[in-house]
């Protein structure tokens, strides 16, 4: 990998102190959030989702003669997570989280919103890929099943709940102020909709599919009763489309688990020792 990271930049430039083994081991790096989607407007944050493959004894811990269960217990990695970490050079603030390439993988295959939406990022968001990486990429359809309809729904959901409060905070004050009502969250519950949508009817998901809609509704050009007559149409559409989808109906643990051992492989040459 001879092109620097975020996380090595970052770390050389003593903003993050992560643990000693992330930096080196980062194959994928991805900027998400309203830039993947189109929408973006003027701002200094950049929301950077990714993983890391640690040392094989980390992941396999035998290999250093631990047992499981027994003893003090060698520390597991899950992720690492940085928020609002101000770049005045570059002048960014920037949002990063990095995850062992194991629970990125289980996070993905529960079809995770925000998990499935970083591996299905357009090319421009894409800062770090190593072969590896690209492996995930190129095989990213392998995630997706019908409990995508589930999650997405629930977070979905969960926006449309905050678009109704009336007790903003902080910048929201301001979009009420502005809109009568949180357009930020309205948008973000129609494009969670739309993209179950897709992966119901398509097996694949374009991030900027809805790009004029959610400007539009960023924009203040639909009423909230507006998004929220969208949202109950389209929940009842979805339901139906959810019982005629051909999408497999749960994910395909054996074909995740070889793609994962795959880039396990391609990153530390071989997996002797790995299993009994």
């Amino acid at each position: 990998m001879s092109k620097t990271t975020v996380v090595e930049q970052l770390t050389q430039d003593k903003l993050i102190k992560p643990p000693k083994f992330v930096a080196p081991y980062v194959h994928y790096e991805t900027e998400v959030g309203s830039v993947a989607y189109g929408v973006s407007q003027k701002s200094s944050d950049i929301d950077i989702y990714g993983f890391c493959i640690p040392p094989k004894a980390m992941v396999f811990p035998h290999l250093e003669g631990h047992i499981p269960g027994f003893g003090r217990q060698k520390q597991r990695f899950e992720q690492y997570q940085q928020h609002g970490i101000k770049d005045e050079k570059n002048d960014v603030i920037w949002d990063l989280t990095i995850y062992s390439i194991v629970r990125f993988f289980m996070l993905c295959m529960e079809n995770n919103p925000n998990m499935i939406e970083s591996i299905f990022t357009p090319e421009r968001c894409v800062q770090t890929c190593t072969p590896v990486a690209q492996l995930v990429r190129d095989k990213r359809q392998l995630f997706l099943h019908k409990g995508a309809w589930h999650k997405f729904k629930g977070f979905a959901y969960s926006q449309i709940h905050k678009m109704k409060n009336k007790n903003p905070e902080g910048k929201r004050v301001k979009l009420i102020e502005t809109y009568g009502y949180d357009v930020k969250f309205a948008y973000h519950a129609v494009r969670l909709m739309d993209e179950a949508e897709q992966i119901l009817s398509t097996h694949d998901l374009d991030l900027e599919h809805s790009r004029d809609k959610l400007i539009a509704i960023r924009n203040g050009e639909w009423t909230q009763q507006e998004v929220e007559d969208y949202f109950a149409q389209k929940e009842h559409d979805l339901e139906a489309l959810y019982l005629q989808s051909t999408l497999r109906h749960s994910p395909d643990e054996q074909e995740v688990r070889t793609l994962l051992l795959e880039c396990m492989e391609e990153a530390w040459g071989n997996l002797d020792g790995c299993f009994g």
